[in-house]
């Protein structure tokens, strides 16, 4: 089994667009879109095995060595700074990390003039580091749930999130302010896999860019 690429993927749209991008490579892996509760499939005939695992656990199977290859959203290493190499944009799931507050309160807020704020996020470490890369005190209160709610329960004034559309933002009073990072889907690499399984991973990177 040494042999084999492991792979870990995070369920839901990530998932589609990963097996419809490894399939132009020869990558056959559609049985993970099957309605199944297994986490863990194997291809012997191409030495291949999948994990499914949660979004923010691909790059901590990645750094241990479970996995050798992992797909996931830019936001998740931006937050966790794992000790992995990402090689590649996939170029789908794109959104903005974004601060948002209340339109009310955007009317006379200049986000220039910020010194000390307080922010509700799934993203603590990453905003934290922002802000205060801008010398910007902030207080930060994690959620990891519905945070369009903070603001307009007083639980924050402003929020840190992704957002795609701005729908949500729009229904719940919310205006974005200001774009922190744009953020699309990763390869990443476990480095001493990179080493171990050079060639094979290499193929397999450079296949993916060429259709990325």
């Amino acid at each position: 089994m040494t042999d084999y690429i492991t792979i870990a993927i995070p369920k839901g749209r990530i998932l589609q667009d990963s097996v419809a991008l490894f399939k132009k490579i020869g990558i056959d892996c559609e049985e993970l879109l099957s309605d199944t509760r297994k986490l863990i499939f194997e291809n012997p005939a191409q030495r291949m095995r999948y994990m499914i695992v949660r979004a923010t656990d691909v790059p901590t199977y990645v750094e241990y060595g479970c996995a050798d290859l992992g797909i996931v959203g830019k936001d998740t290493l931006l937050e966790q700074e794992k000790d992995v190499y990402e090689p590649l944009d996939l170029k789908f799931g794109y959104c903005r990390m974004m601060v948002a507050e209340p339109a009310e309160l955007s009317r006379d807020d200049d986000p220039a003039g910020w010194t000390n704020i307080r922010i509700a996020t799934k993203y603590p470490n990453f905003t934290e580091k922002y802000f205060t890369g801008k010398g910007v005190q902030v207080e930060i209160i994690k959620l990891y749930g519905s945070i369009e709610l903070a603001p307009l329960v007083g639980l924050s004034e402003r929020i840190v999130d992704l957002v795609s559309t701005g729908e949500t933002l729009k229904q719940n009073g919310l205006v974005e302010v200001e774009t922190i990072a744009e953020i699309t889907t990763r390869l990443i690499v476990n480095r001493a896999s990179l080493k171990t399984k050079y060639e094979r991973i290499t193929a397999i990177i450079e296949g993916l860019e060429k259709h990325v």
